[in-house]
């Protein structure tokens, strides 16, 4: 499985394995990675799993979609770098993806 490396506002990093095909939000929240709240779970409509993705994975992560960056509108302290978890699906070539995220989801 590949693993992602979610980078916490104080610091910390955590290192978490997530099935090919899952988002990264279903991987954060089954393996209870502190700061992804995911309030809709997963469907595009809340924007509580907010990441910065590392800069130099930006490319293999690809720009979000149309109803994706409409709900990046909503964040606190939105990046070029910001995607929601829950529309990034994980595949092998995302193996040791890092990401960051934000000090809180409101």
């Amino acid at each position: 499985m590949p693993s992602v490396n979610f980078h916490a506002a104080d610091g910390s990093v955590e290192t978490i394995e997530i099935e090919v095909g899952d988002s990264v939000m279903r991987g954060a929240r089954d393996n209870m990675v502190e700061g992804i709240e995911a309030d809709c779970g997963g469907v595009c409509a809340c924007a509580t799993c907010h990441i910065y993705i590392a800069p130099d994975w930006l490319e293999r992560v690809g720009p979000a979609g149309a109803d994706e960056s409409e709900m990046l509108d909503c964040v606190n302290d939105p990046r070029p770098n910001s995607r929601l978890s829950c529309q990034i699906a994980m595949t092998d070539d995302l193996e040791g993806l890092t990401v960051f995220l934000p000090e809180s989801q409101r």
